[in-house]
């Protein structure tokens, strides 16, 4: 089974489920968006939306593939891009992060790791731009209903369960019965892969130019050094 994240793109946005691909409940303010949707047109407000976000910015999704089949995807802005992200009780989002607007995985996809993957993605993207953090408003009673869902095409399914949230790694920073905001530092989402590379910078920091120019001989009963590393 192959696995692979790609960047969301006015190409790629054609793979997000439909219902997702037509609501505007986290790019317009909640009477823009009502406006929309009676208009009959929120896909196109969508793809401007991702347009002017690629355009000014960058990179505001990421969609996982299983198969060659859409399997997830996340969206991403800064807070000042997500006109809806002041409408919660525990807003604002802090300066120094960007909004992990939604996350969605197919139900047939479940519980194989494609959400922690895609949150893993996004960390990776946004610490190449100097962000410090990923915060997100979590629903704490996913799927009953919502006042947040009033105002869109959306609803109580555009906010991920602060479970899951919690289960890759974020933590609440303002509690909430129902909307808690919580955040991910981007160092913490990728400690291991930092430990990882100085470990073996280390490794090999110690080592003697002449050893490491020498024909390595292959391994037969010790499992120190270089040969503990091989797969």
């Amino acid at each position: 089974m192959s696995r692979r994240l790609v960047n969301l793109t006015l190409d790629t946005l054609e793979d997000l489920p439909r219902p997702c691909r037509l609501c505007v409940y986290w790019e317009l303010d909640p009477v823009a968006a009502e406006r929309a949707c009676a208009a009959g047109d929120p896909g196109l407000e969508k793809e401007a939306w991702v347009s002017q976000t690629l355009l000014e910015w960058g990179s505001c999704g990421k969609l996982a593939y299983v198969d060659g089949m859409p399997a997830g995807y996340v969206m991403f802005a800064p807070p000042a891009y997500v006109p809806r992200s002041m409408a919660f009780p525990t807003s604002p989002v802090s300066p120094d992060a960007a909004l992990l607007m939604t996350a969605h995985v197919v139900p047939a996809f479940a519980g194989g790791g494609l959400g922690r993957m895609l949150v893993q993605g996004v960390a990776r993207d946004l610490t190449k731009r100097g962000i410090k953090a990923i915060e997100a408003f979590g629903d704490a009673k996913f799927g009953e209903p919502s006042e947040a869902g009033r105002g869109g095409s959306g609803g109580a399914g555009c906010l991920a369960p602060a479970d899951f949230f919690l289960s890759v790694g974020f933590k609440t920073v303002r509690p909430h019965p129902r909307y808690p905001r919580l955040r991910l530092e981007l160092r913490t989402a990728l400690s291991w892969k930092s430990d990882v590379e100085y470990a073996l910078e280390k490794l090999l920091g110690s080592m003697s130019p002449e050893s490491l120019l020498r024909p390595v001989r292959p391994a037969t009963r010790s499992t120190s050094g270089l040969s503990a590393l091989r797969p």
